[in-house]
């Protein structure tokens, strides 16, 4: 059996800082909203009904590169989840609006659920289909 998380959630994000660049002031606020939303998207797709995990986490590193999947550790038996790291690059965010930021970190979300979907056999299509429509959005000033 599965360990089902005691929270209730069924994807976790935190961000951590790579470098001594200052975090984005929006960071907090929109890694909250991008949790929720990607989160109900995960529950309408029946993203985890067969997966060997009963929720994910997702650590965003603020780092000097932008990666396109994630790297994964093994599902934790004791927990539950399978956690994810994936790097996005701070200079994106330095001087980023709060829409460019929550875009940014949407992708690199939907990124690793959907790399890690296709590892284990979940339905990716929503999120597939939901990172396909956002646009990719340049902090660049």
């Amino acid at each position: 059996m599965i360990a089902l998380p005691k929270h209730g959630r069924r994807l976790a994000l935190c961000g951590v800082a790579l470098t001594k660049a200052r975090n984005n002031r929006h960071g907090i606020q929109a890694l909250g909203e991008v949790r929720d939303e990607i989160e109900q998207m995960m529950i309408d797709s029946r993203y985890l009904d067969h997966a060997p995990f009963s929720w994910v986490t997702i650590s965003i590193r603020y780092g000097l590169k932008t990666d396109a999947t994630p790297e994964y550790q093994a599902v934790n038996s004791k927990h539950g989840d399978l956690p994810l790291a994936i790097e996005i690059d701070t200079h994106q965010l330095i001087a980023a609006s709060f829409s460019q930021v929550r875009t940014v970190l949407k992708h690199a979300v939907l990124r690793s659920l959907i790399d890690a979907g296709k590892r284990y056999a979940c339905p990716t299509e929503r999120l597939e289909a939901e990172l396909s429509s956002t646009k990719t959005v340049s902090a660049e000033p």
